[in-house]
């Protein structure tokens, strides 16, 4: 598995994964479909492959940070020998949703529908994310006061320093689109999946409101996120019923119908195609009424 040892943490009231640390020098963790209960940072220090995750496949080179949110499945395959760094986490180690405001990084680096789930680091930002690393490797084997405390700050500077990079890395995408005519249709297309996803659930809907005809539509959409629009307004959706799911105690009914759904049954359907576990499941793996506690 490399030269350090994993280092785990177990929810004492549960058994399940709490927080894990560990290094890899090959692609065994990664060459078959991931769909985990917990977040997942894959940090490769060297090699290139490619990440296959959601409905998409794309290609990496180098050092790279990767982000998977719980149950988004995601495979990696090398393309030469892999070595790098996991960080697992459970959300109820460290609450993405809760900590939202501090750490920003839900819909940028995690649950993003529009950008690849990986960003491409330089030197100085290996150096600094394998530091935040070691201090929590550490910290994991000193098991003094207040070590949870000292855990959760290091991941939250470690997610908010990959975040930035996330931003910092943004422009250079739109810019790549400047070039063509499209960047307007697809800004456009961002808000329109915002405003209606609960309620229009159809390409053919989003090109009627953009004045586009279906077919040019599909194809912009492939060609710029890599994805169809019908996968697209899919995670979107997926995106919300598990947010609900995770962070309220409303019957899966309920949160079926206020995501436009009139049959509770077709909605838990298509909930477990795009998320391999019923809602239910879900809830009861990942999260339950977390802000009402």
């Amino acid at each position: 598995m490399g030269p350090s040892k994993a280092l785990t943490m177990v929810d004492p009231k549960n058994g399940n994964l709490a927080f894990k640390i560990f290094s890899f020098s090959d692609d065994n963790c990664f060459d078959h479909i991931q769909r985990n209960n917990y977040y997942t940072m894959v940090m490769v220090l060297t090699g290139k492959g490619s990440i296959k995750a959601d409905f998409s496949t794309y290609a990496f080179d180098g050092p790279s940070l990767m982000s998977f949110a719980p149950y988004q499945p995601f495979m990696i395959s090398a393309g030469d020998v892999l070595k790098g760094i996991v960080i697992n986490f459970h959300p109820d180690f460290f609450c993405i949703h809760q900590h939202h405001k501090e750490v920003a990084c839900h819909g940028v680096l995690f649950n993003n529908i529009y950008q690849p789930p990986f960003i491409t680091l330089q030197l100085k930002d290996v150096d600094a994310l394998t530091l935040l690393i070691e201090q929590m490797r550490a910290e994991m084997q000193n098991a003094a006061l207040a070590q949870y405390e000292l855990l959760i700050s290091y991941l939250k500077i470690f997610l908010i320093n990959a975040s930035r990079l996330r931003v910092d890395q943004t422009p250079e995408l739109q810019r790549k689109s400047e070039t063509t005519k499209e960047p307007f249709v697809l800004q456009s297309l961002k808000d329109a999946i915002e405003n209606n996803f609960k309620i229009k659930h159809s390409p053919g809907e989003y090109a009627d409101m953009l004045n586009i005809s279906a077919k040019a539509l599909a194809k912009i959409t492939r060609s710029h996120f890599n994805k169809t629009l019908t996968n697209m307004i899919a995670e979107r959706i997926v995106i919300e019923a598990k947010r609900e799911l995770y962070l309220t105690s409303k019957p899966v009914k309920a949160i079926a119908y206020e995501l436009g759904f009139n049959d509770e049954f077709y909605f838990s359907r298509f909930f477990k195609n795009n998320a391999d576990v019923s809602p239910q499941l879900y809830r009861e793996t990942v999260g339950f009424a977390r802000a009402e506690v």
